[in-house]
């Protein structure tokens, strides 16, 4: 196992949890990749723990659906396909498209400010190239959109959501072809939330998300050529 990862303790979490943390973001960068088996002792040597909050963490991780167990195997890191990939984004798109919609009845002139405020940072940190920043900022965009609806249960499921459409929204932050369309489209669900326009606002973000499903779709299939 050649992979850079190494364990960040915290002081502040029990040591399963820095495990589990660990492993799961080398999963989304993909510094263990789909298909890599999840040897308990290796892990357990290159973190410096026992192996078991390695096990512990690898069955959290299989319920999260980063890692599936393999009779006769064992545990190895899952692929990307694309069932699981529709699984999670068509579930993504509507609650999306209803937050959308919410927002346009909900949010606050400041809440507006402070979008605008993310989709600026937004397009100053692709510059950077580092996907892990550049994700963090278009959760935070996404995240001021959910705040803004009011409505806890929305957006206790998405927060439910939020690691495994993670994964595919770094898949699809890989390509940098696809920031100046990201960008364009922040601004008009900016634009759209503002003017309290619902139906625009819903089909933008609805095509925002398609768009990221056909290019993860695509992805996925020129892996398997």
């Amino acid at each position: 196992m050649s992979t850079s990862f190494e364990a960040n303790m915290n002081d502040y979490l029990p040591l399963r949890d820095v495990v589990f943390n660990t492993l799961r973001q080398a999963i989304l960068k993909g510094e263990l990749k789909p298909g890599e088996r999840l040897m308990e002792v290796k892990l357990a040597n290159k973190l410096g723990v026992s192996r078991t909050p390695i096990r512990e963490a690898i069955r959290k991780l299989e319920l999260e659906g980063l890692v599936r167990m393999i009779p006769r195997r064992g545990a190895e890191v899952a692929e990307i396909t694309e069932k699981s990939l529709l699984d999670v984004m068509e579930v993504r798109k509507a609650l999306e498209e209803l937050c959308v919609e919410l927002a346009c009845e909900r949010m606050t002139p400041e809440e507006i400010e402070e979008l605008r405020q993310a989709a600026k940072d937004f397009k100053q940190i692709v510059i950077s190239k580092d996907i892990t920043k550049i994700a963090e900022k278009d959760v935070q965009f996404h995240d001021i959109i959910y705040q803004s609806t009011e409505n806890n249960k929305l957006i206790n499921l998405l927060n439910n959501l939020r690691e495994q459409m993670y994964r595919y929204r770094v898949e699809y932050l890989k390509s940098d072809t696809v920031y100046p369309q990201l960008i364009a489209e922040h601004q008009e669900i900016i634009d759209n939330i503002e003017s309290r326009n619902e139906e625009a606002a819903k089909r933008i973000m609805g095509s925002h998300i398609a768009n990221q499903i056909e290019a993860v779709r695509l992805a996925i299939r020129k892996k398997q050529k």
